[in-house]
């Protein structure tokens, strides 16, 4: 009869090579019996808690824990090592000296052959540097780094935060959106170092009135948004918008000279205009640009007839439905290059629209109408169906394999037959996927994101790439980035802008780019325009750029020729 082993002795060295495995490994190993008394621990568990084997044998692990957890939290995790056999996650525990750590803990049990327990395995790996590095990446996230105040995302989270605090109470919330007045010319003017000093400044006014209650961020660009809670009365709201016009009326003094500015605000009331942030803000803006259109340096409140821009957004929607069905669209390719070879790697496709009434429309325009309207749906498989046709000529012109990537709507992709509609397109034009990247933006992999994913491992199982877009501007968490199976990841070019100026755009982008490459996702940086920054992305390892510093969008018959023009050219582009 075979005898038992004692349960709380557990052989894992049948021979030398297991004994060196264990020892060595980076991972934190214990094992304990099946009491729970810790039997055998390896050097990393020593290393990294500061307990030596002698001091913890016979103890209980227990004497690692944080007091982080809550007792419904190991409740949960053992239940689940009963039932599975096995529990991994995040957990906080206590080092010998005192110090709180976070690590990722796998438990097992081991079953004799009887099917008892008779030890418990558990492996730890020390996530401190990780959580560091992801604390400070959501920290420079949600600030603004010119001017120090918090941004977009920041600011949408917060007013978020108010409204839903708000909704059972009757509370009047103010939403003012503040934009400097033909900043663009100025700025040109007297250069953008010194129109990041003048951004820097009219923040510190505006913030120097700010309570302790309201949020003030910088929206992008020479916009501001400034929240007001808990007002009695309208009028607060347009008193404060005098307050900080007049405020920014007031001269700057920059580097010796005087320089005036002046601002338009709008103005939109919680609950009257919206109960949600994205409408408060977009009613405001409205409002902002009915104070410009009517003389700038004043302010306007929302009103009812904003929501549609007269005759233009009559003839919009009936415009667009009519250039859908005519397919009258444009596409314009934007190269992307390899820094390190120099060479093209692929171009973005990008539409454009001229109309005989509109006359030549912005996509800023159309296509956020478009996604409000529902028509974004026909007009991106419009588009694919664009690229396809140029893929084609291509071909006969002796160019394959050239990779099309292609932005995809949240609307869109949440399409329940999205693969099957854009496949059809695909075979109808004799397209493989393998020359399709489908660029999809932050928040439309993070809405339902278990569902999104099986949908994306489907689509990259067929041959497309897949790309996340504008990373930066909305969810902005690295973390996230192991649960999708992703090729590249676009950083946005609000962040690549002011990496040659600014230190903590620098550490952002050095940061992802890092983080990216150990999850095997190459990178390309968007909106390059300077040499600087081609040097700064390539020292930082960036893989791949798109910008005007290279190329402009352009249309399908001349790519061929920036192509032949590209090899000519390519050895005096090598010395950077």
């Amino acid at each position: 009869m075979k005898k038992k082993q004692p349960p709380d002795q557990f052989y894992l060295y049948p021979n030398k090579l297991v004994d060196e495995v264990f020892h060595s490994t980076t991972e934190g190993i214990m094992i304990t019996d099946h009491l729970m008394n810790i039997s055998l621990v390896n050097s990393s568990f020593e290393m990294v808690t500061g307990y030596s084997l002698e001091e913890v044998r016979g103890k209980n692990p227990r004497i690692l824990q944080s007091g982080k957890q809550d007792p419904e939290f190991y409740t949960k995790m053992w239940d689940a090592i009963k039932s599975n056999g096995v529990w991994r996650g995040e957990i906080w525990n206590r080092r010998k000296n005192g110090e709180i750590y976070p690590e990722h803990l796998s438990i097992a049990n081991i079953l004799n052959d009887q099917g008892e327990v008779t030890n418990y395995l558990g492996v730890f790996s020390d996530i401190s540097h990780k959580k560091t590095v992801e604390k400070e990446i959501e920290e420079l996230t949600f600030t603004d780094h010119l001017t120090n105040i918090a941004n977009r995302n920041s600011f949408n989270e917060s007013l978020s935060d108010l409204i839903n605090s708000s909704k059972q109470f009757d509370n009047i919330h103010a939403v003012l959106f503040i934009d400097l007045d033909r900043f663009k010319q100025l700025n040109e003017s007297v250069g953008n170092d010194t129109g990041d000093l003048i951004l820097t400044e009219v923040a510190n006014r505006i913030n120097s009135i700010v309570h302790e209650k309201d949020y003030f961020a910088r929206y992008g660009g020479d916009e501001f948004l400034l929240t007001l809670s808990n007002i009695q009365h309208q009028k607060e709201a347009a008193n404060y918008a005098k307050t900080i016009i007049k405020m920014l009326n007031k001269p700057f003094y920059i580097n010796g000279d005087e320089i005036y500015i002046t601002s338009s605000i709008g103005i939109s009331i919680y609950p009257q205009d919206g109960i949600s942030a994205e409408k408060l803000i977009h009613k405001a803006d409205k409002a902002m640009y009915f104070a410009k259109q009517n003389g700038r340096n004043q302010y306007a409140f929302y009103f009812e007839e904003l929501k549609r821009d007269s005759k233009r957004l009559l003839f919009l929607e009936s415009e667009l439905r009519k250039a859908i069905q005519k397919k009258e669209f444009h596409i314009y390719y934007q190269p992307k290059i390899s820094i390190e070879k120099q060479e093209i790697i692929g171009v973005e496709a990008l539409v454009r629209w001229q109309n005989d009434k509109l006359g030549a429309v912005s996509p800023g325009e159309f296509i956020p109408y478009a996604e409000e309207t529902g028509l974004i749906i026909p007009l991106s498989e419009v588009i694919i169906e664009k690229v396809c046709l140029d893929i084609i000529e291509w071909r006969n012109k002796g160019m394959h394999n050239l990779l099309v990537s292609v932005n995809i709507a949240s609307l869109h992709f949440q399409q329940e037959d999205f693969i099957e509609r854009i496949n059809a397109i695909l075979m109808q034009y004799n397209c493989s996927p393998n020359q399709l990247e489908l660029e999809l933006t932050e928040r439309t992999i993070m809405n339902d994101a278990e569902g999104i994913v099986e949908k994306l491992i489907k689509l990259k199982k067929m041959g497309f790439k897949i790309s996340v877009d504008d990373f930066g501007t909305g969810y902005s968490s690295l973390a996230y980035l192991n649960r999708f199976p992703l090729n590249y990841l676009k950083i946005d070019s609000s962040f690549v802008k002011q990496i040659t100026s600014l230190k903590d755009k620098q550490a952002i982008v050095d940061c992802i780019i890092m983080m990216a490459h150990r999850l095997h996702i190459k990178v390309v940086a968007e909106g390059v325009e300077t040499k600087d920054q081609v040097k700064l992305l390539k020292e930082m390892d960036c893989d791949i750029i798109q910008g005007y510093y290279y190329s402009r969008p352009i249309p399908s018959n001349e790519l061929l020729d920036f192509f032949e023009l590209w090899e000519i050219h390519k050895e005096e582009r090598n010395v950077l």
